[in-house]
């Protein structure tokens, strides 16, 4: 079978934890042991989020855009799924795919920001933060979080590579934090945009582009709910 699984922020980073490499790669190693049996077996194809991540990198470093930060997660985290996957399965091939996914510069999303990212700050901390950076903040929970244009994956423009590694036996990990979101310009070359592709959204086009027999969306909620949100709700 093939199998494309998109692994949840809290696979890196759980709720509270302090975003330390060393908590980071406490987590990826309990997801690569979940992940080992699967890969021994099948053809596997990872993405996961950068939420988290990308927030942090973003507050640490505001010369560089979104779309740059995006592509250095990429990188970071692919790192951390390859190094340790390779640990527990040193005979199977992995590789780390840089992931540009083209979106609509007319998407509506960039008229309306409402994807978090980056850690919680406490209300006066996070109304600085607007003055200062010119950023879009939303309540989550108590405390508030950037949010940032979060526009439609339309088109993965690496998906003739990654089909050629999984053809090969390679694992691959790609469309890392819903990949690179890039638009085409008028003369059809390709720039980058100030966004962040949902995850969940990258993996559904990843999943169906390759022709996927199973899409597998891992976080930490305690089941899928019949009539979520309502008195009668019960986990299926």
């Amino acid at each position: 079978m093939r199998i494309v699984i998109a692994l949840g922020g809290n696979a890196l980073l759980r709720r509270g934890e302090t975003p330390t490499a060393a908590n980071q790669r406490h987590n990826v190693r309990i997801a690569a042991a979940a992940l080992a049996p699967i890969a021994r077996r099948h053809e596997l194809v990872i993405s996961h989020g950068n939420g988290p991540q990308v927030g942090l990198l973003a507050l640490q470093s505001a010369a560089y855009p979104l779309d740059i930060l995006d592509a250095e997660t990429e990188g970071m985290i692919g790192y951390l799924i390859e190094q340790e996957l390779g640990n527990l399965l040193p005979d199977l091939r992995c590789a780390t795919l840089l992931t540009q996914i083209e979106v609509d510069q007319d998407d509506p999303a960039f008229d309306h920001p409402d994807k978090p990212i980056g850690p919680v700050y406490a209300e006066a901390e996070a109304r600085k933060l607007v003055v200062e950076r010119g950023w879009h903040i939303a309540q989550d929970g108590a405390f508030f979080r950037r949010v940032v244009p979060s526009p439609e994956p339309k088109r993965i423009f690496e998906l003739g590579v990654i089909e050629l590694l999984v053809s090969q036996g390679v694992i691959v990990i790609c469309a890392g934090g819903g990949g690179i979101p890039v638009v085409h310009r008028k003369n059809g070359s390709l720039s980058g945009v100030e966004a962040v592709i949902d995850k969940d959204l990258a993996s559904a086009l990843l999943a169906r582009e390759l022709k996927a027999d199973a899409l597998l969306m891992l976080t930490d909620v305690d089941a899928v709910y019949r009539g979520w949100g309502t008195s009668g709700a019960s986990a299926i």
